[in-house]
Formats: C-alpha cells, sequence, structure tokens
C-alpha cells in the first residue's frame, strides 16, 4: 500500500470516527469538532505525539482565555479590540507560515471564534470551547492509531526534508493578505455572531489559502473550491435524506473524504493544488452541519443553505478582490516589499 494510499485511509477513518463521537454524543456544535478534526488529519508529515498534542491544547486553552479577555475590550473599545485582534491573527499567520505548521489554522479559528462568541453570549464560549477540545483531541488520537494500524515507512536519510524556509519578507506579506481577508468578516461577524459564526471558520479557511495562492488563479481555487464544497454537500444531504441515521451520516462522510482526500494526498491527478480540495472538504463541513441542526430545529433548510452558500460566495470573492487588489499595490511599488514572488 503506497503512502498516499495510507493518508486517504487515515482521513476518511478519523472523520468517520469523529463523526460517530461528534454526533453520537450529542456534542454541541458537532460539525466544529469535526472540522477541526479534519484540518489535524490533513496536517502531512508524522502523527502529532501525545505530548506534544497536549501542549497544543495548553495552547488552545489560553487563546480561548485570551479571547474571553478581549469580549469586554471589543464590547467597551472596539476599535482597539479590532487592532489588537489583527495583530494577533498577522502574528500567528507568521508563525505558521515561517514554520510550516498546518495547525496554525486550529489557533486562529480559537482566536476568532471565541470573542465573537463571547460577544453574543459567555455560555456559547463554553460550548465553543468544548467543541474545539474535543475535535482536537480527536484528530490527534484517531492520528495516532491509524498511523499505527497504516504506518508510513521511514524516508531515506537522503530523501528526508524539512519544511522549506520562507523568508522573513515573504511570510510577512502572505500573512498580511490573510489577515487583511480575515479581520473584516470578523468585524461583520461581531454586528450578528449567530449569523456570521459559520462564515468566521469558512474566512479562516480562505485567508490560509490565499497565503499559498497565486494571484492569477486565485479567483479560480478560492471561490471554485467553495463552489465544490458546497457541490459535495448537496450530494452528501441528499444521500443523507434517503436514509437518515448516524452510520450513513458516517458513511457518506467517509465518501466525501475519500473522494478529496484522494486529490489532497496526490493520489489522483487534479488540475488544483491539495489546498483547493482541503477547502472544499472543510466547507462540506461548515455547510452541512448547521444544515443538519436547521433540520433538527424545524427550519427551512433549503432557505438556510442558500443563504450560507452565498454568504461563502461573497466571501470568497471578496478574498479574491483581496488577493488581486494587493498584489497590484506590490506590483506598483518602486521596490517590491519582497524580492520571491507568490
Amino acid at each position: 500500500m503506497e503512502q498516499a494510499d495510507k493518508a486517504v485511509l487515515r482521513l476518511a477513518i478519523g472523520l468517520a470516527l469523529a463523526v460517530l463521537v461528534a454526533y453520537g454524543l450529542a456534542l454541541p456544535m458537532p460539525f466544529v469538532a469535526c472540522l477541526l478534526a479534519v484540518m489535524v488529519l490533513c496536517k502531512p508529515g508524522p502523527p502529532i505525539p501525545m505530548f506534544k498534542g497536549a501542549a497544543i491544547a495548553l495552547l488552545l486553552a489560553v487563546l480561548v482565555l485570551a479571547g474571553v479577555v478581549m469580549v469586554p475590550l471589543l464590547e467597551h473599545y472596539a476599535l482597539s479590540g479590532v487592532l489588537l485582534t489583527g495583530a494577533a491573527l498577522y502574528g500567528l499567520f507568521f508563525f505558521g507560515i515561517r514554520t510550516a505548521n498546518p495547525l496554525t489554522l486550529i489557533l486562529v479559528v480559537s482566536f476568532t471564534l471565541i470573542p465573537v462568541a463571547g460577544v453574543a453570549d459567555q455560555a456559547l464560549v463554553s460550548v465553543l470551547s468544548v467543541a474545539v477540545s474535543v475535535g482536537v483531541l480527536l484528530g490527534i488520537v484517531v492520528s495516532g492509531v491509524s498511523h499505527a494500524f497504516f504506518p508510513d515507512p521511514p524516508a531515506p536519510l537522503g530523501e528526508r526534508q524539512g519544511p522549506p524556509t520562507i523568508s522573513r519578507e515573504t511570510a510577512g506579506w502572505i500573512a498580511l493578505r490573510a489577515t487583511v481577508i480575515v479581520v473584516p468578516v470578523f468585524v461583520l461577524a461581531l454586528s450578528d455572531p449567530s449569523f456570521y459564526l459559520a462564515a468566521i471558520m469558512k474566512t479562516v479557511a480562505l485567508g490560509q489559502q490565499a497565503g499559498s495562492a497565486k494571484a492569477r488563479s486565485a479567483g479560480r481555487e478560492l471561490v471554485g473550491s467553495t463552489l465544490m464544497g458546497a457541490w459535495m454537500a448537496l450530494l452528501v444531504w441528499f444521500g443523507l435524506s434517503l436514509w437518515p441515521n448516524l452510520w450513513m451520516l458516517m458513511l457518506w462522510m467517509s465518501g466525501a473524504a475519500l473522494w478529496s482526500g484522494a486529490r489532497i494526498f496526490g493520489l489522483k491527478a487534479s488540475a488544483f493544488p491539495p489546498s483547493f480540495w482541503t477547502n472544499a472538504l472543510l466547507t462540506l463541513l461548515i455547510l452541512l452541519g448547521p444544515a443538519i441542526e436547521d433540520s433538527a430545529n424545524g427550519k427551512d433548510v433549503v432557505q438556510a443553505s442558500a443563504v450560507r452558500v452565498v454568504l461563502y460566495v461573497g466571501v470568497s470573492l471578496y478574498a479574491w478582490a483581496t488577493v488581486w487588489v494587493l498584489e497590484r499595490w506590490r506590483a506598483s511599488r518602486p521596490r517590491a516589499l519582497f524580492f520571491e514572488r507568490s
């Protein structure tokens, strides 16, 4: 079995187990736990050691605490709170780009979700904290167990390579692009947290994806991955409506993970980069999770889902426009902000 086959199986099995735990135990906001589990499982390379996982959990706890502290600042000194949030997001994006650590996305999600939730309702902070912790823990445990069943052979010494080195100037520019994409939607979410909460997660994923997207192909990647995720969510919802129960939800989610995972890990050739398919899978979860909750609460699923799709496409178009404008501005400068063009 090839290494890519094992990675795809780990993603499918991990998402199925995350769905079983999150929805089977009726955890609050179960799709958030599934979302974060997928972020961990899409991480390339060896599994996260439990000690490192505990350190990540501790860091998440610190961010949750920092997010709670940010709530009164955002309520009473909105401009200062937004500027401080922007500076923190820039630092997190910069750290993630310099260290090539995809788990930084989880830290950004946590830091942006908690203040928005706290502005809406302090009780929602506890709900999100549980969902984030369970999602990360599920991802780490499932990744470790699945690596035990489907281990990767050690790479020869001559083929072992560390993450690509990115200059501080390049990392600073990419982090700036991602921050400019996320902060306006963060401010918008403060005005109506219940409506824009899921949009925050989508925007953070877009900010991460836009960091590696070329200006020429950013529109196709950002908007295209959103529409692909919406199409996948529609297919899964249609299949789930034929026989709505937990086991069928696990089956359809595993199928979606297998299909997209084959392209994420290069098992199937694709005209799009792995970030495109990762974002599509995350969009599937962001759309399907609230739709399931709407159905359970007796709301109009079609109307609510259509509004979310339009919102996410609009956010994707904004991210594309942001990348285009910033790149045009950089190209017009007498001296480039950094030497390597992205």
